[in-house]
């Protein structure tokens, strides 16, 4: 099906034009955690139409939670 990168495709996207492209990185390092803090930041608070209009974060603790409820058979 052509639409199963599309979640992952948007994400790196996203990470380009937001941080990657907008600044020249002294070293590798800087980069790195640059990614890492971004990252966190997008898990956290960005909100996903393919999660109901959840963060990732919240969608997976709701995941696990449901999951831990119904049991491992249930998925």
């Amino acid at each position: 099906m052509c639409w199963d990168n599309a979640v992952a495709e948007s994400l790196w996207s996203r990470l380009k034009r937001e941080l990657l492209h907008r600044h020249r990185w002294p070293a590798r390092a800087a980069a790195r955690a640059a990614i890492f803090a971004w990252i966190q930041r997008y898990n956290r608070t960005r909100l996903h139409s393919s999660l109901g209009y959840l963060p990732p974060i919240e969608y997976e603790q709701q995941y696990h939670h449901t999951r831990s409820i119904r049991g491992p058979e249930a998925a």
